[in-house]
């Protein structure tokens, strides 16, 4: 059995097809190839997961209206005249009997040619709104896979749109909270907060979060803090934590890195999270119940990040914050008042165990497997 999963962009878009990949090659021995986009972050993170990836030369398009946007515009319709015969010749050569995309741009010459080819193809859109990719694949693909039951209105034949949920990777499900923190170095009885506002990070979140970092290194650093910045403003953050006269090197319970690699274990110590709303966050929140703050980000198409934040909240099961309602005191003080009152957090556990479709896995699994008899 051979199959292609492509994805690309953001870690939301990776970490899904990833915990695919790793699903059908346990059960199946299957031959795994992702394909992604020419420099985008999937060239690094797959082969981390151990995995071969292939690229095609494909770019976003932007929707402001400025001479730099229409250049960039410029350059990615020339990349669709490209990529499509790239996208052939990689699907030639594998010979896959299942093509997978679980978004981002990379994903339409993909999935794209290869229903052209007559391979089975299936799309998974994690997040509550479909995004522009995943909108276009709904009308050539033999199935769409869904995360929330809302989302299937938003597409136009709802007889290929199967309500699955988000896959999980299943590392996320290997350490109890203690056997984390025995990892992580954490021999007090500290809570852990985990902060990390996207792979790419966001600007006006780090500017914020410099802001906290400050008072909590004020403070006495009352709670262990990893906060993945993302890897456009890591050094921008350093210093400007370093601009307010903290010395990092004085405070190691606030361990700053430009990005979370041993994310499974770091959320499996965590006692509240602070992160964006991405759809495969909120999956990886809900399955493993930790209590979270969401600040969705304001940038993104159809605000699906707050849709996909309210399905937490409006239930109990996440704080929502609004960035327009944040700034660096802010969030702090919500952290510090939500690690003070433990019975809501558990009580935030709860009702995300309540609220987490916890056989997405194998629902998602079952489904791909049908495409190939």
């Amino acid at each position: 059995m051979k199959i292609v999963f492509t994805c690309g962009g953001t870690a939301g878009h990776i970490n899904p097809a990833v915990a695919l990949a790793g699903i059908f090659q346990e059960r199946d021995n299957a031959e795994i190839l992702f394909v992604g986009a020419d420099g985008g972050m999937e060239e690094r993170l797959v082969p981390k997961s151990g995995y071969d990836i292939k690229t095609v030369t494909i770019s976003s398009f932007y929707r402001s209206m400025n001479l730099n946007s229409l250049k960039h515009n410029l350059v990615t319709v020339k990349n669709l005249i490209v990529s499509p015969a790239q996208a052939k010749k990689i699907l030639k050569d594998f010979q896959p009997d299942l093509v997978v995309g679980t978004g981002g741009y990379a994903s339409f010459p993909v999935v794209n040619q290869a229903a052209k080819m007559g391979i089975p193809t299936a799309v998974h859109e994690s997040n509550a709104y479909p995004g522009l990719t995943t909108q276009r694949l709904s009308k050539v693909v033999n199935t769409v896979m869904v995360g929330f039951e809302e989302s299937k209105s938003h597409y136009a034949d709802q007889s290929k749109v199967a309500v699955t949920g988000t896959p999980v990777r299943e590392d996320f499900f290997a350490c109890t909270r203690e056997q984390a923190r025995v990892k992580l170095g954490f021999g007090d009885n500290k809570p852990v907060v985990v902060t990390t506002w996207g792979s790419l990070g966001a600007k006006v979140m780090n500017e914020y979060m410099i802001d906290f970092v400050v008072r909590e290194c004020k403070a006495g650093t009352p709670f262990h803090h990893i906060y993945g910045v993302g890897t456009r403003y890591y050094d921008s953050v350093l210093k400007g934590i370093a601009d307010r006269g903290i010395d990092l090197a004085q405070y190691p319970n606030v361990d700053i890195r430009e990005y979370i690699y041993d994310m499974p274990v770091v959320m499996a110590a965590a006692d509240l999270v602070l992160s964006r709303a991405g759809a495969s966050t909120i999956a990886e929140i809900s399955a493993i119940a930790k209590p979270s703050i969401l600040v969705p980000s304001p940038n993104v198409t159809a605000n699906h990040q707050e849709k996909n934040a309210r399905v937490l909240s409006d239930q109990g099961a996440a704080k929502l914050m609004l960035e327009s309602e944040c700034s660096g005191k802010a969030l702090y003080a919500q952290v510090t008042t939500m690690l003070d009152q433990p019975d809501s957090l558990r009580q935030m556990s709860q009702e995300l165990k309540r609220l987490f479709v916890s056989n997405a896995n194998e629902r998602i699994y079952q489904t791909l497997k049908g495409l190939m008899k």
